[in-house]
């Protein structure tokens, strides 16, 4: 019926006249992605009610505009239902033509647009949609946002870094404004502030993505207005998020202070700065054993995850470094907290996680001085199971079955990234990243993985990409006493190394291992870099080829006297129990 009296309408009234795009005009917000097979619609009708469509992409446009006018007539008939005047005034054929107002789309030329045209191609960003007198300017695909997060503890002095996950935007192109609480004024009255009575935030900042809020604003929340933004200056509707809580103090020097004053710049060209860290995972610092037996000397407060994150961020931003590779990192603090405020600071973000501990291994690269060209990330397990490569090492370790076992149980990684300079395509470099078997007695296990390690990185660095430089960073828990240690930098390690015996007899695994790289410690041999209650000792690396690279600088380590100023680590001012190692690398 709806669509006779639409046709004799339109008939009676002719065609109708191309709408011309107004300011003031209504919005029509059209999400079509290629890879879903419909597309939704959100307006507001004339009548004032919103509408959320779904269509299909194949679908005619003139059945999706068909539908519009059903939607549009029953807003109407809804309306003239409330109003006896209406129902008095109009007779069958007003209600009628009251209820079929005529839909049209046109094109950003004016052309109506044909209704055998497939909705994907027919709303096009620009077009005009025509409900009776109404005009609606068509936004396909504009910037909107999915998720916008502020952290839930905020420090004076640290970087507040907010989650930002948007549709068709980038947080570059979003734009910020930051706010603060206005504060009481003294004697009981409030801050001027214009307007009647003041509003309750007053602007606090530059439009910056990042905000560290000043000792000053120590007791006021935050909020934060995003207006998501794409790189054609399109913007979408802007979103408010007031912070949980306060910004409280800050604890004063960190540990990590002294070493920003040698990094204040990104490196420049031709040099790298890296950085090895393990940054201690929640799922270890919470647990009962590690507040009353690990760390004791720490502050409750100070092992909370939202604490350390703070002191985290400042820490790694502080380094500007163009490679940051972390171990123990929660797959929730690398999507939540690290990724965000890395991004913020230009680092892209790689994770792999290990399965049975919930957390695993992170890299981030600098996005204007590196591209990702491929990843190859292993589990040591499965790699040495299924791998060819490690076929001859599986068959000898099968000899050993108590080791066997005790290797095919670990859930260790190794994180291998293919890198190229964006300023120069040839230069190519190989990001290795790892955290082997932690135990004391574990030698002749880590041997057995760092083995399957340098494996498959010479696969990836002489096979797949011939003659790239390695950077090989990670938590090695191994002293440079070590076999590992011996092994990584002298290329080889004999048969009766002690490390196969680590364990005693009984898990002894005799066996001769080789690899072909010159690898050097880039930042030495420090006397520790894990220093708790109970042990002290060097256990983190950056090996690079040194027949490729060269150290430029190494950032000296935070004094002795900063490491035990809270007795170990971690501390109110440290937030792991281990230390970053950050060194200047420059090729040959």
């Amino acid at each position: 019926m709806w669509r006779g009296l639409r046709a004799a309408l339109s008939r009676l009234r002719g065609p109708p006249a191309a709408p011309r795009a107004r300011g003031g005009m209504e919005r029509a917000v059209v999400r079509c992605v290629p890879s879903e097979p419909k597309l939704s619609l959100r307006l507001v009708l004339p009548d004032g009610s919103a509408r959320h469509m779904q269509r299909d992409q194949a679908e005619p446009l003139g059945r999706a505009l068909a539908r519009i006018a059903t939607n549009a007539a029953k807003g109407r008939a809804k309306a003239a239902k409330k109003s006896k005047k209406a129902r008095a005034e109009s007779g069958p054929a007003g209600e009628a033509a009251a209820a079929a107002p005529a839909v049209r789309l046109f094109s950003r030329d004016g052309e109506a647009v044909a209704e055998e045209v497939p909705n994907a191609a027919a709303w096009q960003d620009g077009a005009v949609l025509q409900i009776g007198e109404a005009q609606y300017r068509v936004e396909r695909n504009p910037p909107a946002l999915t998720e916008l997060r502020l952290p839930r503890s905020l420090l004076a002095g640290f970087p507040v870094c907010p989650k930002v996950s948007a549709e068709f935007a980038a947080p570059q192109h979003c734009l910020f404004r930051w706010y603060r609480e206005r504060r009481p004024a003294a004697g009981g009255g409030e801050e001027a502030a214009e307007g009647d009575g003041g509003p309750a935030w007053v602007e606090a900042a530059a439009a910056e993505r990042v905000f560290t809020p000043s000792n000053a604003l120590v007791g006021l929340r935050l909020k934060l207005r995003c207006t998501p933004g794409d790189g054609a200056q399109r913007y979408g509707p802007p979103r408010e998020v007031e912070s949980s809580g306060p910004v409280e103090a800050g604890p004063g020097a960190c540990t990590f202070d002294s070493r920003h004053l040698y990094t204040r710049k990104v490196c420049g060209e031709g040099a790298v700065r890296a950085v090895s860290y393990n940054i201690l995972a929640d799922t270890y610092a919470q647990t009962e054993f590690s507040r009353t037996v690990l760390y004791p000397y720490c502050a409750p407060y100070a092992l909370e995850l939202d604490y350390r994150q703070n002191l985290l961020k400042k820490e790694l931003a502080g380094y500007s470094a163009d490679l940051v590779c972390l171990q123990e990192v929660d797959k929730s603090v690398f999507v939540d907290s690290l990724a965000p405020a890395l991004d913020a600071f230009g680092l892209e973000g790689l994770f792999k996680i290990k399965e049975k501990q919930h957390e695993g291994l992170a890299t981030f690269y600098r996005r204007d001085k590196f591209s990702l060209l491929s990843q190859h990330d292993i589990t040591f397990s499965e790699a040495l199971l299924s791998d060819p490569l490690h076929k001859e090492l599986c068959d000898k370790l099968a000899k050993y079955p108590l080791v066997q076992e005790k290797v095919l149980q670990r859930s260790s990684v190794l994180q291998v990234s293919v890198l190229q300079s964006t300023s120069d395509p040839s230069r190519k470099t190989c990001v290795a990243n790892t955290h082997l078997y932690w135990h004391p007695k574990g030698g002749n296990i880590r041997l057995i993985q760092i083995a399957v390690a340098l494996s498959h990185i010479k696969h990836v660095a002489c096979d797949l990409y011939p003659g790239i430089p390695v950077i090989f960073c990670g938590d090695f828990n191994s002293t440079p006493s070590s076999g590992t240690y011996s092994f990584i930098s002298s290329g080889g390690i004999a048969e009766d190394h002690e490390d196969w015996v680590s364990n005693g007899e009984e898990e002894r695994c005799n066996m001769p291992l080789s690899h072909p790289f010159k690898l050097l410690s880039a930042c030495g041999e420090p006397a520790y870099t894990n220093y708790v209650g109970g042990f002290h000792g060097c256990l983190d690396y950056i090996f690079i080829d040194k027949n490729a690279l060269e150290v430029e600088q190494v950032i000296p380590l935070p004094s002795h006297e900063e490491v035990t100023t809270h007795q170990a680590l971690p501390s109110v001012s440290h937030p792991s129990d281990h230390i970053a190692l950050v060194c200047d690398l420059k090729w040959k």
